[in-house]
């Protein structure tokens, strides 16, 4: 069996009480898992995602993440947040947005070395974007940008990715590119996504997590009709034709 990475027991989270965001959720996730968190807004994906990174402290059960408390394990994750959790009007240049990936490697007020700057021309040539290094990233298009927030993860020098919606502001042809990514990245690392997009996704992942606040996982099941529908509440056919619309 290969080792835990993340272990989560029994875990329950309300932002108002007696109002649960998550309740009673628990899973493992093992090395070199690729595993797609779906289900529909608002059941509680970026939540799980912020218990995990250490963001939020569930109000019980336990979370283990390389076998310590997540605010600890914290330096050991690269996080790509949604889009709108950012501005894009914000004058900084692609290098500069991935050397932040960075600065958990440097001393408080020290310098970038010269050693952070190869590091992070490294990533941007392994993700194909060494072109953009000037740009600034209001230039970029939905899947450039999403390549550098890739890139600035990465720099951290992570063991786990954890990606939220990667794909919600890409055309259909940057989000293939993205995941064919993805999953040759998958090869270095464990990777949890959290996606509304089940169709697509179930392409690339090797495990599914299905969530609405509560959590159902599947080793390797596919997502059957009858279980899509369970999930969402609606007809399968308007879950594939409300996800694709929406890119």
């Amino acid at each position: 069996m290969k080792r835990p990475i993340i272990e989560c027991k029994n875990v329950s989270f309300a932002y108002e009480k007696g109002s649960f965001a998550l309740e009673n959720v628990s899973f493992r996730v093992e090395e070199k898992d690729f595993l797609g968190i779906v289900g529909p807004n608002g059941g509680g994906k970026s939540t799980l995602l912020k218990l995990i990174l250490g963001l939020l402290s569930p109000d019980s059960g336990s979370i283990k993440v390389l076998g310590e408390d997540p605010s600890t394990a914290r330096v050991k994750i690269g996080y790509v947040p949604q889009f709108r959790t950012f501005s894009r009007t914000f004058p900084i240049s692609v290098e500069k947005t991935v050397l932040m990936g960075r600065l958990g490697k440097v001393r408080w007020m020290q310098k970038y070395r010269k050693e952070d700057h190869d590091k992070v021309d490294q990533i941007l040539e392994k993700l194909q974007i060494s072109h953009l290094k000037q740009r600034t990233i209001g230039t970029l298009s939905g899947g450039e940008l999403q390549r550098v927030m890739i890139a600035r993860a990465l720099a951290i020098e992570p063991e786990i990715l954890l990606l939220d919606e990667p794909s919600s502001s890409t055309d259909p042809y940057a989000e293939e590119n993205l995941f064919d990514l993805l999953k040759e990245m998958n090869q270095t690392y464990t990777i949890l996504l959290a996606s509304h997009d089940i169709g697509f996704i179930s392409h690339y992942i090797n495990r599914v997590a299905c969530i609405y606040r509560t959590l159902i996982c599947h080793q390797t099941a596919p997502l059957t009709q009858k279980k899509l529908e369970e999930l969402y509440q609606i007809p399968v056919r308007m879950i594939h034709h409300h996800t694709r619309e929406k890119v």
